[in-house]
């Protein structure tokens, strides 16, 4: 009888592999506006499991109230062969947005991409340095898919038989409206696992919806203050006294310095790594460290995470590390925690406790020919595909644990994230670089819960490099990664002025900069976001081209306009970036009027206007009653102690405040609630006094300039 039984078991669980299986999905509210399902049997590793953030209670529930964002009888899954399908509605003007870092495109709808963690290769199909299976809809909701495997979107393409909002039929010899891409009214998800976890997040609005998947994952990190000063990467074999001379050539240039980026050259041995110092170029790393430090200068270190035979950790990790070699370096495990405590017992030791500040964590995201390929296989039983879309992420989350644990904040660098980052210090780069597509990642970025820095490397020519310089000092990381070409700021001396300007400038809004990610971490809103979430802006995609060619357009495929060359600092500022070549350029207004921020002059009220590109200057624009707070110029950024004066910058006609956030800049006790928020406010030109006791760095005495006479 058993015996019978067991194979009755096996039968069913036979039939329902090769079967389909159907399911009403039970949503059940975990938070404030948020929402979870699952559908089959979710897997032991996922996107959000290895983040294991936790969620920001408190905030959440200051959003407003939000209901359940769609109907709960159009959202359905099916067990599929062993892997799951999902299928959300959509509506007609309905634009998505999100579904990873992408480079080229905005609204994601209409669109079909497999999330796969990869190097950005030049097309937008969903391999990208953060393939974060979340998307956000111009309906005022958002959706995340937590599994860590190649999940294929296909974001309003597919139609069903059964839709009930099925397309126009139309006849392509006789109608000119043909479209080779039919409406479709849903959003189709394949998920190539046994079940997995479904989160929706409720608005009302966009902006609310990213609020909610940020504080749900505790929060938008907030840097130090050093983090959000300039940052240069040196030549991959620079010594520590070449590094020590640069550091003293930026003070000869008076040039913003805050942190150095040292590349794979402090290692001993490097593709693969060994992570301890090289003796020759690097024989005093503690004394080293401290120079700099004297100098007020962080350290930061290069590293891909593949272990050399040469290294001494390479004996510790090898039966904790994978089948197949990176580089000839082994690929630790990372999921497993002995293998995390071994990598911590020995950074901590050689680095951390030397005084190094932070990390640039490279090469951990692809290309397929380089990577450990998907048949791979490691001790923990976590798939090769499984680790490939996790590995950074797990990466970010145990370095971050390790300053965590010596109450210091870190910011650095890395090349692959996901689901669940919002709260790790880190800010994607890669080798791709394309200065507009650079600026729409950063567009794109604020969507997904991740930052992202487009990076300057070298240009080829003074305008194209004050261009790329104007934009990376305003975004989340200043940085000039000279690794390769040697490149410093002045190296057009044509426009080492512009240059210096717009760095001292960044500098001088550290204020502003640094409350803005202060409301990042306390209230979720993205510290660099696209106009998509700003209240009273919209902008309706236009549908352009359709001209039919034999070879490059057979079905005369159209394309859709996006707004992905501006974006906002913050609440006040709007940034629109000038990129080479052009001699002036179009911005988009939101409603309510809008200033010059050099001039406090009226640019334009809820509309389109054509502004003069000035190479000296990035166009910037403050909304009506936009209170800005500066500090005077410096090389770098205040520290604990530090009582600066403080001028606030006030725009247009209507009443305004802001709220400037401040603490110590460089510990976690922010967390435990010593920190300062005072309230500045422009019609009695006052700032609220401090609490007690909290740390406050700006003079009681503020100088009010009103910008618009």
């Amino acid at each position: 009888m058993k015996i019978m039984f067991r194979s009755f078991v096996l039968l069913v669980c036979l039939c329902l592999s090769i079967g389909s299986v159907h399911a009403q999905l039970q949503w059940k509210e975990i938070e404030p506006g948020i929402w979870k399902a699952t559908a089959g049997v979710p897997e032991k590793i996922t996107l959000l499991s290895v983040a294991n953030a936790t969620p920001a209670k408190s905030s959440l529930q200051q959003l407003p109230t939000a209901k359940f964002p769609l109907e709960k009888n159009e959202i359905t899954s099916r067990i599929v062969d062993g892997k799951v399908y999902l299928k959300f509605p959509l509506v007609k003007e309905e634009e998505l947005f999100g579904l990873g870092l992408n480079f080229k495109t905005v609204s994601q709808r209409g669109r079909v991409s497999q999330l796969h963690m990869d190097h950005y290769g030049g097309k937008d199909d969903g391999r990208s340095h953060a393939p974060v299976p979340f998307y956000v809809s111009s309906r005022g909701y958002g959706v995340l898919i937590d599994a860590a495997r190649y999940i294929t979107v296909y974001a309003g393409t597919a139609v069903r038989v059964d839709t009930k909002n099925p397309p126009e039929l139309m006849d392509r010899n006789t109608n000119k409206n043909w479209d080779s891409s039919p409406y479709s009214d849903a959003v189709e998800i394949l998920v190539p696992a046994s079940g997995v976890d479904i989160y929706i997040f409720g608005g009302p609005t966009t902006m609310n919806a990213v609020q909610r998947y940020n504080l749900f994952n505790g929060g938008g990190y907030l840097p130090p203050k050093w983090g959000l000063g300039f940052t240069q990467r040196v030549p991959t074999l620079y010594s520590q006294s070449d590094i020590l001379r640069e550091a003293s050539e930026f003070e000869a240039h008076n040039f913003p310095l805050d942190f150095i980026g040292v590349e794979p050259g402090w290692h001993s041995m490097s593709y693969p790594c060994t992570f301890e110092w090289d003796p020759t170029r690097f024989p005093d790393p503690k004394g080293f460290i401290s120079s700099l430090l004297q100098k007020g200068i962080r350290a930061n270190l290069w590293l891909n995470p593949y272990v050399s035979p040469k290294s001494s950790l390479y004996p510790k990790v090898k039966a904790l590390s994978g089948s197949h070699t990176v580089w000839n370096g082994i690929v630790t495990d990372f999921t497993i925690p002995e293998a995390r405590n071994i990598f911590k017992e020995h950074f901590i030791k050689n680095h951390i406790s030397l005084g190094v500040s932070g990390y640039k964590m490279d090469e951990n995201d692809g290309y397929d020919k380089w990577l450990w390929p998907d048949v791979a296989t490691f001790p923990s039983g976590t798939s090769a595909e499984q680790m490939r879309q996790i590995y950074g992420l797990q990466m970010q989350k145990m370095t971050d644990e390790w300053y965590r644990e010596q109450n210091q904040r870190t910011y650095g660098l890395v090349r692959a994230s996901n689901a669940g980052a919002s709260n790790l210090p880190y800010v994607i780069y890669n080798d791709y670089y394309s200065h507009p597509d650079f600026i729409t990642a950063l567009v794109n970025s604020s969507f997904i819960g991740v930052l992202w820095t487009p990076e300057v490397r070298a240009s080829k020519s003074a305008e194209e490099w004050v261009r790329r310089m104007q934009s990376v000092c305003f975004s989340p990381m200043a940085m000039l990664n000279a690794w390769a070409d040697g490149t410093k700021p002045w190296s057009f001396p044509e426009v080492e002025k512009a240059v210096q300007e717009v760095a001292t400038l960044r500098m001088r809004l550290l204020p502003y900069i640094y409350s803005t990610f202060a409301q990042y971490h306390f209230e979720g809103k993205p510290p660099f976001r696209s106009m998509n979430l700003v209240d009273g802006f919209a902008y309706t995609p236009q549908e352009t081209g359709g001209k039919l060619d034999a070879t490059l357009n057979p079905y005369e495929a159209k394309t859709r306009s996006d707004l992905k060359d501006q974006y906002m600092m913050g609440d006040n500022i709007l940034v629109a970036p000038v990129f080479a070549g052009e001699k002036s350029r179009k911005v988009y207004l939101p409603a309510g009027k809008w200033y010059d921020f050099y001039t406090g002059k009226l640019a334009g009220e809820n509309e389109v206007i054509t502004i003069q590109a000035e190479l000296e200057k990035i166009p910037l624009f403050v909304r009506d009653g936009g209170l800005i707070p500066m500090i005077p110029a410096r090389r770098q950024a205040p520290k604990a102690g530090d009582v600066l004066p403080l001028e606030v910058r006030v725009y247009g006609t209507t009443p305004g405040t802001f709220t400037l956030y401040d603490d110590d800049g460089t510990t976690f006790n922010f967390e435990k609630g010593a920190y300062a928020k005072v309230t500045l406010t422009s019609t009695n030109k006052t700032m609220s006094a401090p609490a007690s006791g909290k740390p406050f760095g700006y003079d009681k005495k503020v100088t009010w300039t009103f910008m618009t006479k």
